[in-house]
């Protein structure tokens, strides 16, 4: 899939990709797609949620080896 803009979260866990993806969606414009990239598991169900609270809409995942990156695409400022 691509993205507008990466984020590297590899070696953080719970709830620090949350943390960080807040911080870098904020950067993007709206329609833009960010892509976390992360190696805790938990991510999944995470990202999904702070998708559904905060009204981003969750693109989906990809797992590659032990590296997971999901998709999140800015819906609003």
């Amino acid at each position: 899939m691509k993205a507008d803009q990466s984020l590297d979260c590899i070696g953080l866990y719970c709830p620090m990709p949350i943390v960080k993806t807040k911080e870098k969606i904020e950067e993007l414009k709206e329609g833009e797609v960010l892509e976390v990239v992360a190696d805790d598991i938990g991510i999944k169900q995470d990202m999904s949620a702070w998708c559904e609270a905060t009204g981003h809409e969750f693109l989906g995942v990809e797992e590659e080896g032990g590296e997971i990156k999901v998709y999140v695409k800015k819906t609003h400022d």
